[in-house]
């Protein structure tokens, strides 16, 4: 079984800094894509940043030269690293695994977290 646990959500000010940490657990071989997403109240659920095995990333226009997204491959956790918050950036943010392959097992899944909530103070 495949659990992703993210911490490092809370409440900060507008220009402040939260760094978000998802590790994923689990007999895993391999995740081909590690990646944030967030959805505000009455909101879709968006991409905010994405990273593959290999390091490349990928990131929202909303959150280009703020948000910096990396990942530990031996650990299969990925991070966000936030800063400049906007009142805007306030949503529940979700850890996605995409793309992950377990140990004996053909094929591959994606996976979510639970959810973490960023409130950022106007």
């Amino acid at each position: 079984q495949v659990q992703l646990v993210e911490s490092g959500g809370g409440l900060v000010q507008a220009g402040g800094s939260l760094r978000l940490s998802c590790a994923a657990s689990g007999s895993i071989f391999s995740i081909n894509h590690m990646g944030w997403y967030r959805q505000a109240p009455g909101k879709q659920r968006e991409l905010v940043a994405r990273i593959s095995s290999g390091g490349r990333e990928n990131y929202a226009d909303f959150v280009k030269n703020r948000f910096t997204i990396s990942r530990d491959n031996a650990k299969n956790t990925v991070y966000l690293q936030m800063n400049s918050l906007k009142p805007e950036d306030t949503a529940v943010y979700y850890c996605n695994a995409e793309g992950l392959e377990l140990r004996g097992s053909l094929g591959s899944i994606n996976y979510w977290g639970q959810g973490t909530q960023v409130t950022v103070s106007s």
